[in-house]
Formats: structure tokens, sequence, C-alpha cells
């Protein structure tokens, strides 16, 4: 029983390729079930994103079901043999449950540290078990991945730091505001940069939402979007009197804010604090005022200087989180090495209890007179010896080896062991 990976991702593939071998729709079922029809395949979990198409599959002969894996992906999506080799990596073992375990915990993400990829790998999975492709060797390695992750997430910091421009712009402002729930937010124009960072903005519990746009309809538009009021943008410098976060990105080619007429704004609001982060190119609030008391202006510069920091930890806390993946690893290895020996492990006992109770069944008929307290003693005697017997045995079976198949043959060479086991009850 082996663990194989077959897939591609934003690193070996443009996105047209992506989207062609996407299992999108009913394309995942169909999917999901032929490749785990395939004769080589024994369980089967298929994990499509838009970053990202990945199989993983419990396979007996690696080879065998690699080529059977890709000769199927070819036919069912129509692609060129030659053009889907460029694109995809293979894994398998140890290799794939390090790939899996990666990937559910985001270290493989176009973002490291992005939270997405392990909502998809549980509906992936949950899935695939409602499909009943999976079985014990896939249910355990799935389960062992989100739990992985969980841990990464845990145990590093791995999430915290923002890698994108409007979430820094975001983080900025929670560590000027305590509570951004009670302060009042502002879009000056209607760029696209400046409307994420406005929804990472709501989504941190800013309720208050004003937009100031030079079309007044598009304004209209966006306050109903984001559940705010619009306001004429030649109104913009009046509602700063009560705002506490401004993000402007108007598309001027000139300031549209100077430190003359913020002088007067901070004085009307007594000079409580104000957080302004300029998105535009060219910059579209005077750069004096950040000299003004109380005033916080954040440039795209400065969003991508603390971006590049942010990066910088996230790669940090990414080497804690291999350490944790190699710890995972050998843990899974361990429980995937001791399956191989589970039906030598049950023949041997199936064994030694036959010739158990065939032994005391011929001692038994030649002693008729022994009483039933006797023949519990016996009966005891018997299965203590039969235990001790096979405990060596059974062990070295159930420890991880390197040369565990050679093990496996010897003993059952040496105890006559022949055929399948019986199947555990």
């Amino acid at each position: 029983m082996k663990v194989l990976v077959v897939g591609l991702n934003h690193k070996t593939a443009d996105i047209d390729v992506r989207e062609k071998l996407a299992f999108n729709g009913p394309k995942l079922e169909d999917g999901l079930l032929r490749i785990k029809r395939l004769p080589e395949v024994k369980e089967a979990v298929v994990l499509s994103t838009c970053n990202r198409v990945e199989m993983y599959a419990n396979v007996k002969d690696t080879q065998k079901a690699v080529e059977s894996i890709k000769a199927f992906i070819s036919g069912f999506h129509g692609i060129d043999r030659g053009a889907l080799d460029k694109a995809l990596y293979i894994y398998d073992n140890a290799d794939a449950v390090r790939h899996v375990f990666r990937v559910a915990s985001s270290l493989d993400s176009m973002v490291v540290g992005e939270p997405q990829i392990l909502g998809q790998m549980k509906d992936a999975f949950e899935f695939a078990l409602e499909k009943k492709a999976t079985g014990v060797l896939l249910n355990r390695l799935m389960k062992k991945a989100i739990s992985v992750a969980k841990r990464v997430r845990t145990e590093t910091r791995i999430a915290e730091n923002a890698v994108s421009i409007s979430f820094a712009a975001v983080e900025l402002a929670k560590k000027i505001f305590t509570n951004l729930s009670e302060k009042s937010f502002m879009l000056l124009g209607a760029g696209e940069m400046a409307e994420l960072a406005a929804k990472h903005l709501m989504s941190s519990g800013v309720k208050e939402v004003i937009i100031a746009n030079r079309t007044y309809d598009r304004g209209c538009e966006l306050a109903k979007e984001f559940n705010g009021r619009a306001i004429k943008y030649e109104d913009f410098l009046y509602e700063m009197i009560r705002t506490d976060i401004v993000i402007c990105s108007t598309g001027a080619p000139t300031y549209v804010l100077m430190k003359g007429q913020m002088h007067r704004v901070m004085k009307e609001r007594r000079h409580r604090p104000v957080f302004i982060i300029d998105i535009s190119l060219p910059r579209n609030i005077d750069p004096e005022i950040n000299n003004l008391d109380n005033v916080y202006l954040y440039d795209i510069d400065d969003l991508q200087g603390v971006v590049d920091s942010n990066i910088l930890e996230r790669k940090k806390e990414a080497d804690k989180a291999e350490k944790i993946i190699d710890e995972e690893i050998e843990t899974f290895l361990k429980w995937q090495s001791s399956l191989d020996s589970v039906p030598t492990i049950v023949a041997l006992r199936d064994m030694a209890e036959e010739i158990k109770e065939e032994e005391l069944e011929r001692l038994i008929n030649k002693l008729p007179d022994l009483g039933e307290k006797e023949k519990k003693a016996i009966e005891y005697m018997a299965t203590a010896i039969v235990n001790k017997l096979i405990h060596p045995p059974t062990i070295a079976l159930k420890e991880g080896c390197e040369d565990k198949d050679i093990l496996v043959e010897t003993i059952r060479r040496l105890y006559g062991i022949n055929g399948e086991a019986k199947t555990e009850k």
C-alpha cells in the first residue's frame, strides 16, 4: 500500500492548462469515480482549485498507477500527453505524504500561510468519503494532513503577518485603533486595491462606511455593496472631520488633499487620530500631511515595505512548520508500514490458535477423567505459551524498518504461512 500524488499547480502550469485540467461541476464526481475504478488504484481523492489539480491515490505498483492515471487525465480532459507530462509532478510514498502535509499547511501555496487551501482540502476529502472512494490509508492520510495543518497554525505564526497590500493596510489600522468596530471609514475613489482594502476593513468590524467618488452613481453602487452611504466627491473634506480611516485611490494626476486642508480638518477633529492610506499612483495625498500631529499617512511604498518584512517573517515561520511536518511524516510512515504487516500478523495468530486448539483437543481426548478446573488450567497454560511464542515476531512486524518486505517474507516462510490471512473480526 503506497501513497501516490499526481498533480500540477501554479508553479508547473499556467492558468490555461490549469483551466483545461480542472475537475469542476459534474466533472469532479465523474473523474473521481473513474480514477477509483482504475485497476491500479485502490483509493482516490481529487483536489481541484484555481491554483492546483491533484490526485491522491492508494496504489500497489507506483509505475503502473502513474501511467494509468496519466492516460486517464489525457483522455478525460482531451489534452495532449506531451503537454500533460511537462506540467505534472509525481510524488510517491514518503515524498507524497510530505507534499500532502505541505499543501494542507499552505506551505505550497502561492501565498504561504493563506487559510483557504485547508478548507478546500477538507471539502475534497469529504466529497471522496461521500462517494466511497477512500479507505483505510487515504482516510488516515487526509485526517492527519488536516491535523498537521492545524498544528502548524497553532505552533507557528505563519498566518499572522499580512502579505498583500490591501490586508497590510488593515493590519496597520488595527495597530493604530484598538477597536475598529467603533471607527468610521471613507473610501476616497474606487480603485480595485482600495475596494479590496475596504472589504478587509469591513470583515474586521468597521460598520460605518462612506463612499466619495468622482462619479456619484458609481459611489452609490459601492455604497450598496458595502452597506454604507455615498456622498458627493466635493464634500469629502467635510466628512473627514468625523472619519477615522481614509483609503484614497482616485486616479487623479495631482494631490487631492494638501497639508493646509488637513491642518484645518484636524483642528475641527480636535486632533483625534486619523489613519490615511494613499494607494494611488501617482500619489493623491500630500506627503507633508504626515508631519501633522496624530495623522498617520502611509503610501503604497510604505505598505510594500510592511508586506516585504512580513514575507520574511512568514518564511521564518515556514521553516518551523517544515520541522513539524518532518515529525508528523515519521509518525504516519510508521503507521503505514504496520499496515503491510497486518495480514501476516493475523495469519500468524490464526495459525498459532489453530495449533493450540488441535493439541488441546488431542490432550483432553487422551485424559477423559480431567475435571473442568484442570481443563481450564491446561487451556490457560497453552494460551500463555502461544502468546509468548508469537509475541517477538508480532512486535518485529509492527515496528518500522527498511527491510520490512524481507522480514514479512522470512516470517511467512519460517512459520509456513501461505495464502491470505483470515479477515479480522
